[in-house]
């Protein structure tokens, strides 16, 4: 193995591994927002709360399009206790 092939090794490795995370934690967060039977799912409210401003406004509307009738929003969906 040449010098050049072991400097590249680390990047190509841990490039994957960024990958493979993204795609675990936002196919949690999706399936979540868009098939949860509850909006108080701990893991899915947490991952939702600290999504970015944009994601986590899509994740809130979606989940107040299904479960808008309840009046408690989950985690990260509330302003002072009501949806946002």
């Amino acid at each position: 193995m040449s010098k050049e092939q072991r400097k590249r090794h680390p990047i190509i490795f841990r490039t994957s591994v960024l990958v493979v995370l993204t795609l675990l934690i936002g196919g949690k967060w999706y399936t979540y927002v868009a098939h949860a039977e509850s909006p108080f799912d701990d893991v899915g409210a947490s991952l939702n709360s600290i999504m970015p401003g944009p994601i986590n406004r899509i994740g809130c509307d979606l989940l107040k399009q299904r479960f808008g009738n309840i009046p408690i929003p989950p985690k990260g969906c509330g302003i002072d206790g009501r949806w946002a």
